[in-house]
C-alpha cells in the first residue's frame, strides 16, 4: 500500500511539473515570432498613394485606429483623429477581455523601426514582444503581398502625429491571458495575383479586407463554425440593439444568389453620399459597424473582384435577421 502510494505521489509530481513547465512555457517563451525583419520602407509618393488606398479602403486600419461618430450610420472617421487609437473593444461586446486600437500616428511609432511594424502588422507581436489580440487580423494581414504591407506603412508614416498616451493597457481574462501568447504566427505573405485572374485577385482582397472575419458566424469561443463561411449571422452587440453581418454567399434566396455585380458595386458607392443619420432610416435603418464609407472609397475594379470570388464560395441557405433592438427576443443566431 505504501509503494502504491509512492507511485501515486510520484506521478501526481510529474503531472504538477510537466503543468508548470507548460504555463512557464507558454507565458514566457511564447510568442516566438523571431525578431523584427530588417527593413527599410520605400516612402515615395507611388508607395505612399498605395498605402493610403489600403489603409483605408481595403486592410481599413484607419477606422479601428481612429475615433468613430456613430451619430451617422457606419460610424465613419471623424476627420481630425485618423490613426490616434484608442477604440474599445470590450466584454459587453463578446471578447475575452478589453482591448484598444493602439496609436498608429508617427507620435506613436517614431520609436518603432520598420521591420517592428511589418511584424506587429502581420504576425501580431509588438514592439516589446508581447501578443496583440486578433480583434487587429494579422492572421489575415500576413497573407498578403509584403510589398503591399510595406506601402501601408509608408502611408502611416505620414499621418498626422497626434499625442494619445490615454490609451488603456488591454486584459485578457484567463484562459485568453494564455491562449494569446500561442496565436501570433509568423508568415512569408503572399503574392499580389495579377487583377486579370479576378476570381483569384478578388480572394486576395476579401481575405485582406477581413471579410470573413465578420461574415462568418463563431461558436461560443469565437471559432467559426464549420461549412458556414461568410454565410453570415454573426452577432455585433450595439447600445440599441444586436446587428448581423448579411449573408454573402451565393444562396439564391438569403445571400448574394440574386445580386448582380452592379448591384454589389452600387451597394458600396451608396455609402459615399447617402448615409446619415441612423434614426432617418435612409439605408439599414440602424446602425452598424460596418465600415461602408471606408470600403465605398474602394475603386470598383476592386469591388467587382470581390463580387466575382464571392460567387465562387459555396451557397449555405441561412436566412439572417439583420437587427433585433434591444430587449426583444433573439430571432438568428
Amino acid at each position: 500500500m505504501k509503494k502504491l502510494l509512492r507511485i501515486l505521489l510520484i506521478a501526481v509530481g510529474v503531472i504538477v511539473l510537466i503543468g508548470i513547465g507548460g504555463f512557464a512555457y507558454v507565458k514566457l517563451a511564447l510568442p516566438d515570432v523571431g525578431p523584427a525583419p530588417e527593413l527599410t520602407v520605400q516612402t515615395d509618393s507611388v508607395q505612399i498613394a498605395r498605402g493610403r488606398y489600403l489603409a483605408n479602403h481595403v486592410a481599413v486600419c484607419v477606422d479601428c485606429h481612429s475615433e468613430r461618430d456613430w451619430n451617422i450610420v457606419s460610424g465613419p472617421v471623424i476627420p481630425g483623429t485618423e490613426g490616434k487609437g484608442g477604440e474599445a473593444f470590450t466584454r459587453e461586446m463578446g471578447f475575452p477581455g478589453v482591448y484598444y486600437a493602439r496609436n498608429i500616428t508617427p507620435a506613436h511609432l517614431s520609436g518603432w523601426s520598420d521591420g517592428e511594424i511589418y511584424r506587429a502588422i502581420t504576425a501580431g507581436v509588438s514592439k516589446d514582444g508581447s501578443p496583440l489580440f486578433p480583434v487587429m487580423p494579422y492572421g489575415n494581414f500576413g497573407q498578403a503581398d509584403p510589398e503591399d504591407i510595406k506601402a501601408i506603412i509608408a502611408y502611416v508614416r505620414t499621418l498626422k502625429p497626434i499625442e494619445n498616451k490615454s490609451i488603456p493597457s488591454p486584459e485578457s481574462d484567463f484562459p485568453m491571458s494564455l491562449i494569446i501568447n500561442t496565436i501570433p504566427t509568423k508568415t512569408e505573405g503572399g503574392k499580389r495575383p495579377d487583377p486579370a485572374d479576378s476570381v483569384a485577385y478578388g480572394k486576395y482582397l476579401t481575405t485582406f479586407a477581413s471579410c470573413g472575419d465578420c461574415h462568418t458566424p463563431v461558436d461560443d469561443k469565437g471559432q467559426p463554425l464549420p461549412g458556414m463561411a461568410f454565410a453570415g449571422g454573426r452577432q455585433f452587440p450595439m447600445p440599441v440593439g444586436t446587428v448581423r453581418a448579411m449573408n454573402l454567399t451565393p444562396d439564391a434566396e438569403t445571400g448574394l444568389g440574386s445580386w448582380t455585380k452592379q448591384a454589389f458595386i452600387a451597394r458600396f458607392k451608396a455609402a459615399e453620399k447617402d448615409f446619415k443619420h441612423p434614426s432617418t432610416g435612409e439605408f439599414e435603418g440602424f446602425n452598424t459597424i460596418m465600415p461602408w464609407m471606408m470600403y465605398a472609397g474602394m475603386s470598383e475594379e476592386d469591388l467587382g473582384a470581390i463580387y466575382t470570388y464571392l460567387k465562387t464560395v459555396a451557397p449555405v441557405k441561412n436566412a439572417v435577421v439583420r437587427f433585433t433592438p434591444k430587449g426583444k427576443e433573439v430571432a438568428s443566431r
